[in-house]
């Protein structure tokens, strides 16, 4: 048995709740390099408990809709952000909390071009590229302490593509 879920656009109205959608869209904040560059000026709130932010690389398998999604997890003591390094597509999935474990889960697929950042302990799924290769840029907190809760379903979610 499992229940579904039918994914939707990542938007920074829809994912407001759950840390900052980033895009280079619209007019830049301000021109910097002789006019040459815009800049998309204080774009996440990276938010770090006793430790520093660090950036790693992650290379994670490419996934397929539809998705069993089985656990989810969250970071108490930083924020996380994912940035692609390259165009394409991924998966998110986040939930408010509800007493200490995930909400209903909302399913979201990023277009090329677009990165997030969650914020502190806020319940997601893990990385889950929808192509290769899967290559993520990744700014989290670098410390001492136990930054990692999981919640496994009792029952499963599929995550069904749009429309499906």
């Amino acid at each position: 048995m499992s229940r579904h879920l039918t994914t939707l656009p990542l938007t920074a109205e829809g994912f407001a709740p759950f840390g900052d959608l980033l895009e280079a869209s619209g007019a830049p904040d301000k021109w910097i390099n002789q006019g040459r560059c815009g800049r998309y000026h204080d774009r996440a709130r990276l938010d770090f408990a006793k430790g520093r932010a660090g950036l790693s690389l992650f290379r994670a398998q490419k996934e397929t809709l539809p998705l069993t999604l089985r656990m989810m997890e969250r970071h108490p003591l930083g924020s996380q952000a994912f940035v692609p390094m390259s165009q394409d597509p991924f998966l998110v999935v986040v939930a408010a909390d509800n007493a200490g474990v995930p909400g209903l889960p909302l399913a979201f697929v990023a277009a090329p071009g677009q990165a997030i950042n969650l914020h502190r302990g806020i319940w997601h799924g893990v990385l889950t590229p929808l192509a290769e290769p899967g290559l993520f840029a990744v700014i989290d907190r670098i410390g001492v302490g136990d930054n990692l809760e999981e919640h496994w379903f009792d029952t499963p979610y599929v995550i069904d593509g749009p429309g499906t």
